[in-house]
């Protein structure tokens, strides 16, 4: 792996990816609340009124700032509830500290099982680590699109 990042040591790199999901994390947020303001007059807001989105406003308002930060283990919904959560101005004090632990999340996952996956294509990793990568991948889109799939619950119970 370190032909891809250059001899970085494993927290830096970690530390990249972190904050590159972070900054996603809340620009997504802000683009949500800015729609919202904005009566929806943003380029953004076809885009918002899609039923991922809607799924995931419900889900936001059901279950909070822990749909936030489980959200960065999924693939395809991530963005909706981020925006979601803008677009239903969940403020700040909650939103930070799942953007945080979801960015720390998601930087784990790609630092460990991404680099694994990566390691093994390349050669440089015995396949059958890469296996249970993608293994753990796998599950992480299957329960992505079961997410996509289930119907949000707004009423909350």
């Amino acid at each position: 792996m370190e032909s891809w990042v250059e001899g970085w040591p494993v927290w830096l790199v970690f530390g990249v990816l972190w904050l590159g999901a972070f900054i996603r994390g809340n620009a997504t947020y802000w683009v949500g609340r800015g729609v919202r303001a904005g009566g929806g007059r943003s380029r953004f807001a076809d885009h918002l009124e899609r039923p991922i989105v809607r799924r995931a406003e419900g889900w936001v308002r059901r279950f909070g700032a822990p749909a936030v930060a489980l959200g960065f283990l999924t693939v395809g919904v991530q963005t909706a509830i981020n925006a979601s959560a803008g677009m239903l101005r969940m403020p700040q004090s909650r939103f930070l500290p799942a953007v945080t632990v979801g960015a720390l999340l998601w930087a784990t996952v790609y630092t460990t099982v991404g680099f694994a996956v990566l390691d093994a294509w390349f050669g440089d990793l015995d396949w059958w680590w890469a296996l249970v990568a993608v293994a753990v991948v796998v599950a992480i889109v299957v329960v992505s699109r079961r997410l996509e799939r289930a119907p949000a619950d707004s009423a909350g119970g």
